[in-house]
Order: C-alpha cells, then structure tokens, then sequence
C-alpha cells in the first residue's frame, strides 16, 4: 500500500513538473517574423540615426577646413600684393637708381675731359686742375653710391620676387584644398540627404509594419 501511494505521489510530481515547464515556454516562446522584423527596424534605425551623426560630423569637420582654407587664401593673397607692390616699387628705385649712376658717369667723362684741358691750358697744379680734380671724385664718390643703390635694389627685387612666387605657390596649394573640402563637404551632405531618407523610410515602416 505504501508502495503505491509512492509510486502515485511520484507520477503527480512529474506530471506537475511537466505542467510547469509547458507553461514557461507557453510563457517565452520564439519571436514571431513580425517581432523580428520590429527587431531588425528598430536595429536599422539605430544604425540610421548613427550614420547620419557621423556625416553630420564629417559635414561640419569639412565646413570648417574650408573656412580655414578661405582664411588662408585670402592671407596669401594679400602677401602676394603686397610682394608685387613692392617689386613694383623695387623697381622704380632700381630704374632711378640706374639713371643717377648713368649720369654720374657722365659727369665723371666731362670732368676727366676739362681736367685734361685745364692741365695743358693752366698746368698741373692749377686752381683750375686742381677744381676739377674736386669735382671729379665727388662725381665718383656719388657713382658708386648709386652702384651700390643698384645692387642693393637688386638684391630686395629678387628676396621680392622669390617672396611673391612663394606666396603664389601657396595661393595654388590653397585652391587646390579648398576644392577637394568642399568636394568632400558636398559628397557628406549627399550622406546625409541619403540618411535622413533611409532613416524616414525604417521610421514609416516600424510604425506600419511594412
């Protein structure tokens, strides 16, 4: 009797078990295709909303490099007019410069020619020689102080030349960059007109199914 009152009370605890193991997985079955699609949804709009803060990012990070490049530019611009104003003006100094030198010369060929004159009409030590000779190394003395205002002038004509070509060269290299900025810049903001469609179309069909 007591073996089959054992072996009843048994049965009835596995038969409960089984109970309460059929409703646990009554309670937690598999997802069904539509709770999976709401899953994958809700996943892509995740990755959408992602995508874009990083376009966003990228639009903005490219939006400042070509402020940066603009700035530049018109940096390099300006020192490139200011370096051609100042070949122009090396110019006009060498120009004049070379003009005083030439009639320096002039002056130096007149004073050796009445020099001679003077000596064989009044002598050698005539107060006549003698103001020539004056006048002729104050003319060789403003000679070559004009000599070396030609190769001072020629020296800031060349350090001006190199300065404006430097600057041009940067001008190029400015250009070149703010182009690829802004092609860049635009292809972002085509990433992100495609991820404000990607996201609005996972939007519409997590709230409609479809």
């Amino acid at each position: 009797m007591k073996a089959e009152l054992f072996v009843r009370r048994g049965a009835l605890a596995i038969a409960f078990a089984g109970l309460l193991a059929g409703g646990a997985y009554a309670q937690s079955p598999d997802p069904t295709p539509q709770q999976q699609d709401i899953q994958s949804d809700k996943k892509d709009i995740r990755n959408d909303k992602k995508d874009l803060a990083k376009d966003r990012a990228d639009r903005n990070a490219d939006q400042r490099d070509i402020d940066h490049d603009r700035r530049d530019l018109n940096k390099d611009r300006a020192d490139r007019n200011k370096d051609q104003r100042d070949i122009n003006h090396d110019r006009r100094d060498l120009n004049k410069d070379r003009a005083d030198r030439n009639a320096d010369q002039r002056d130096i060929n007149q004073d050796k020619g009445k020099l001679a004159r003077d000596e064989q009409k009044f002598g050698d030590n005539s107060a006549q020689a003698q103001a020539d000779r004056k006048d002729l190394a104050a003319d060789r003395a403003d000679r070559n102080k004009d000599q070396r205002d030609i190769n001072h002038d020629r020296r800031d004509l060349a350090k001006d030349r190199a300065d404006r070509n430097a600057d041009q060269r940067d001008i190029n290299h400015d250009k070149v960059d703010l182009a690829k900025d802004r092609k860049d810049r635009n292809q972002d903001q085509k990433d992100i007109n495609k991820d404000k469609k990607d996201l609005r179309k996972d939007l519409r069909h997590d709230r409609h199914g479809h």
